[in-house]
């Protein structure tokens, strides 16, 4: 027989917050900064925030932290003038750097903490930087470029005891915190299924080209690639498709999987998986002309299967990902015309007594069918963020210092969760390689193509080397997580 959900059985590292920041910083007291020392914020002063990364994404952060009034926007960087425009309109008096490091280095006695929101590539070894220097930070989702670095940022906030929030909004939602009360019910049974689904990408893909390009006048190319291999510029990376190269980005699962999976981790008896497959589609995988082959290209769509062992010994989770248009069977429990999900995505718990759907984000979680939440009546216990606002929800902690406030997606959470995410990545450039390219029939010629097993702790394939080359990489030289 099997055994229903016990709310006793919760996992207490995925208890959500049962106090908040904001409640914490209503007693602060003054002191001035330097007898508090690093790592701590006199309630009398400013928090001073420096921006790495400041256009598109990284403009929005910065704006959404300079809504407290205990905030000062001091520095700002940036490898692309194109981008920088109304960052610098915003927030005159800031400093202007393009690259982090001389930033850091020059600004570090005024700065208190770091927003980081650079392509995924250079997040780990922004974050570290800024963390090596008594830095608070928050960084933009996925919170790596690959499982290493996630598992080095998660290591570096307890080191460095610094206040860390990874940027999935979703974290600080009411919709997750509900969700987890509807689960923490019984009401649907044990879960053994979960599916998760996306409309991205919707960023161009890898597009090819033999043409060359002049790099812009306002772009420094060399800083843009950081740690990546040196190559010729591309017009088709940046500013916005660079999700669509692995040198840059993580795909669609790396963009989204941090806002749709987020309920998953946080709610239920699960760490890491230990075996992953996929299928993946793309018009040059079904070529064998050598030239319509890329390794650097992402994929026009993927389907991941991850198999979770519950951490109560109580059987597995499997949790499936969908992207590039494809879904999950649509849940016979909805009717023609009812949304499954929302336009962004959307996951769905599949358990022995019922279903639980919500939006991106965790958002407006629902029993299926829809007609079973008219009459639905479970108390709320979990504390909410005031306002949802997973920004301030950082910059209060901060302004509390570490170890007196929590955020809500702290760097302990959101590493091993970023680093499950993409191990799901690894599943698909282990996919695409091509470790017989003279073998005539597409089985022989993707090795691939096959269930990996995963052993969590020693971070390792065990049964297909070849797929452990991307649970890292080398750096170029000048940048490393020394």
């Amino acid at each position: 027989m099997k055994e229903e959900n016990n709310p006793k059985n919760t996992d207490s590292r995925r208890e959500f917050l049962k106090k908040t920041s904001l409640a914490a910083a209503s007693s602060f007291f003054i002191v001035p900064r330097h007898v508090l020392g690093a790592g701590y914020i006199a309630p009398s002063d400013k928090l001073n925030i420096a921006g790495i990364g400041v256009g598109g994404k990284g403009r929005s952060d910065l704006t959404s932290f300079a809504k407290s009034p205990h905030v000062n926007i001091v520095s700002l960087c940036d490898v692309d003038d194109r981008m920088t425009a109304e960052s610098k309109k915003n927030f005159p008096k800031a400093t202007f750097y393009k690259d982090f490091r001389e930033m850091l280095s020059k600004e570090k006695d005024t700065i208190d903490a770091c927003s980081v929101s650079t392509p995924d590539h250079t997040h780990a070894v922004a974050t570290l930087a800024a963390m090596q220097l008594g830095k608070h930070v928050y960084t933009q989702k996925p919170l790596t470029h690959n499982i290493q670095e996630a598992r080095v940022l998660a290591e570096a906030a307890k080191k460095y005891k610094v206040v860390t929030q990874m940027g999935n909004q979703g974290g600080s939602g009411d919709g997750v915190r509900r969700m987890k009360e509807i689960y923490d019910s019984g009401i649907i049974g044990t879960v053994e299924k979960v599916q998760c689904w996306t409309n991205r990408p919707v960023w161009p893909q890898a597009v090819p080209t033999d043409k060359s390009f002049k790099i812009p006048k306002e772009l420094d190319f060399d800083l843009w690639l950081g740690p990546a291999p040196k190559v010729p510029y591309n017009e088709a990376y940046l500013p916005w498709n660079w999700r669509g190269w692995w040198p840059y980005g993580t795909g669609a699962l790396g963009d989204m999987a941090c806002h749709i999976m987020d309920p998953v981790f946080r709610i239920l008896p699960i760490d890491f998986p230990n075996s992953v497959e996929c299928s993946v589609a793309g018009t040059w995988t079904f070529t064998l002309r050598e030239q319509d082959h890329n390794p650097d290209w992402t994929p026009f769509s993927t389907s991941i299967h991850l198999n979770y062992p519950r951490k109560d010994a109580k059987g597995d989770i499997k949790v499936s990902w969908y992207d590039g248009g494809i879904l999950p069977e649509k849940p016979e429990e909805l009717l023609p015309g009812e949304a499954f999900g929302n336009s962004d995505g959307g996951v769905l718990f599949i358990g022995t007594k019922g279903k639980l759907m919500a939006d991106c984000y965790g958002a407006n979680p629902r029993l299926l069918p829809l007609k079973d939440n008219e009459i639905l009546s479970i108390p709320e216990t979990i504390q909410r963020v005031p306002d949802q606002d997973h920004y301030l929800n950082w910059v209060n902690a901060c302004l509390a210092g570490y170890g007196n406030a929590e955020t809500s997606s702290p760097f302990e959470y959101a590493g091993p969760f970023t680093e499950s995410i993409l191990i799901g990545n690894l599943a698909i450039r282990s996919w695409m390689l091509r470790d017989n390219p003279e073998a005539r029939r597409s089985d022989e010629r993707y090795l691939g193509r096959k269930k990996l097993l995963w052993d969590a702790a020693n971070m390792r394939i065990t049964n297909y080397d070849n797929a452990n080359q991307f649970i890292s990489r080398p750096y170029r030289d000048g940048w490393s997580l020394a």
